[in-house]
């Protein structure tokens, strides 16, 4: 059994998210693995160490020449090889393009099971996952905090608006996990260190035999506009008053002059 991680390079979460004058969020700044997707990583690694019968590991990102120090981190905690898709053509990819990309990578493999982030720490679209089994034909869940493997069967545990749905899907399936399914371990130095020695398989998209007509700002269905910054509010009012008699007539004259009382 092949398990593939689907896994993103997104701005390092101290770096404030900007958007650049042709609508892209700026990724100019420290860049890191999206933290929702090392829980698909800890998620498969865990099926591994089950005694399931997983013969390897591989992490795939879709990015650009800066996102192979993202798949060193994915090796680090536990994936056993990488693949890296870098094309100029791939700039301005919206969802469903690069949901067509990744579905390409995933054919190439053929694996059994397909892990990803319920999101992403930038975009945050919670598509991905979905958009990747239609491009498939294959079963896609969503928001999965628990799951069990048994043979070809996956049951899984997955929020929904009013609590949990427990769905069971045969392989090959899509499953986008969230951040409740698991603690993700942090990796020892020493798996740091070797994941720098391994080789990252790095396509282009000729090399991948994906249609450049379909990904980019050619293959992409939404255009961006405009982006302008929400309009700063003033602060409220702050009643520092240590008299309570004080404090509530000073707070019933502030709703009776809205009318509020």
């Amino acid at each position: 059994m092949k398990i593939l991680v689907l896994v993103k390079e997104v701005p390092d979460a101290a770096v404030e998210k900007t958007i650049t004058a042709d609508g892209r969020i700026d990724r100019s700044g420290e860049k890191a693995l999206n933290p929702y997707d090392t829980h698909a990583l800890e998620a498969a690694v865990q099926i591994k160490e089950a005694g399931n019968d997983v013969s390897e590991i591989v992490a795939v990102t879709v990015g650009p020449d800066s996102a192979s120090r993202t798949l060193q981190g994915a090796v680090s905690r536990g994936a056993d090889r990488s693949i890296h898709l870098s094309d100029e053509g791939l700039a301005g990819s919206d969802v469903i393009a690069t949901g067509y990309a990744l579905a390409e990578l995933v054919k190439r493999e053929s694996p059994e099971l397909v892990l990803l982030g319920q999101q992403s720490d930038d975009g945050g679209s919670y598509a991905v996952g979905s958009v990747v089994g239609e491009f498939l034909g294959q079963p896609a869940l969503s928001q999965v905090v628990k799951l069990d493997l048994a043979g070809d069967t996956i049951t899984a545990e997955r929020q929904a608006e009013y609590g949990y749905d427990t769905v069971e899907v045969k392989l090959p399936a899509v499953i986008s996990v969230g951040d409740a399914i698991n603690e993700p371990r942090y990796p020892s130095l020493k798996a740091i260190m070797g994941a720098k020695k391994k080789p990252v398989e790095k396509l282009s998209l000729s090399d991948a035999g994906i249609d450049a007509g379909k990904v980019g700002s050619a293959g992409s269905g939404v255009e961006c506009k405009d982006f302008t910054k929400p309009e700063v509010k003033s602060g409220g009012t702050v009643i520092t008053d240590e008299d309570t008699a004080a404090t509530v007539e000073q707070i019933v004259a502030w709703l009776d002059e809205r009318k509020l009382v």
